[in-house]
């Protein structure tokens, strides 16, 4: 059976999220602790908190545009602020009626949320569902001016993860990958995001 929970490295005051950028973007986010010029305030831009899962889709830190991995570590109030504004990427018949209701809610939605397969330490998909959340241009400035508390670069550590696999020491590896654990939510929030209650 799927489970929808959103799974992440939190304390009691905050939340880790990942993103993949180029270095030109990465680099001086790092050094700064903020995102600043080349990073574009004027699209969407997605965060999520299964570092797994952004291996699988930046393969390892390999692919174009995609070789830096930060870690974001934002305020859970900021976090549940942007999971409070979001509308599914699809007609989630757990949450609307029909589509014409999800649409209505979809075409003025501040923030996006998407469910997509959990993945192993080799990439392979789970019945487990990961959560992504996209943040508009109407939001995004709250997250990188306000919500930030810390940018890590984890490109390192991934790499070495990604040497121990190809080595064939998965159990070393898989020791070295950031622990993730439910994230407790409000019933109405996680009612919200089609999370499981």
């Amino acid at each position: 059976m799927r489970t929808y929970e959103i799974r992440a490295d939190h304390d009691r005051t905050s939340i880790v999220v990942y993103q993949a950028y180029r270095p030109e973007i990465g680099r001086p986010a790092v050094q700064r602790g903020r995102f600043g010029p080349p990073f574009s305030r004027t699209r969407m831009t997605w965060i999520k908190p299964s570092f797994l899962w952004l291996m699988a889709r930046s393969d390892w830190a390999r692919k174009p545009g995609q070789e830096m991995i930060l870690a974001v570590r934002i305020s859970r109030e900021g976090w549940e602020e942007a999971l409070s504004q979001a509308v599914p990427t699809h007609a989630d018949r757990r949450l609307y009626r029909d589509g014409a209701e999800w649409r209505a809610a979809f075409k003025h939605a501040r923030v996006h949320v998407q469910w997509d397969p959990e993945r192993t330490l080799r990439g392979r998909p789970l019945d487990a569902r990961s959560i992504q959340v996209g943040l508009s241009r109407h939001v995004i400035d709250r997250y990188a001016d306000e919500w930030i508390l810390d940018i890590q670069d984890m490109t390192p550590l991934a790499r070495k993860i990604q040497r121990l696999l190809h080595d064939g020491a998965a159990a070393k590896a898989g020791a070295l990958v950031p622990r993730e654990r439910v994230y407790p939510l409000d019933p109405e929030l996680a009612r919200r995001i089609g999370a499981d209650v």
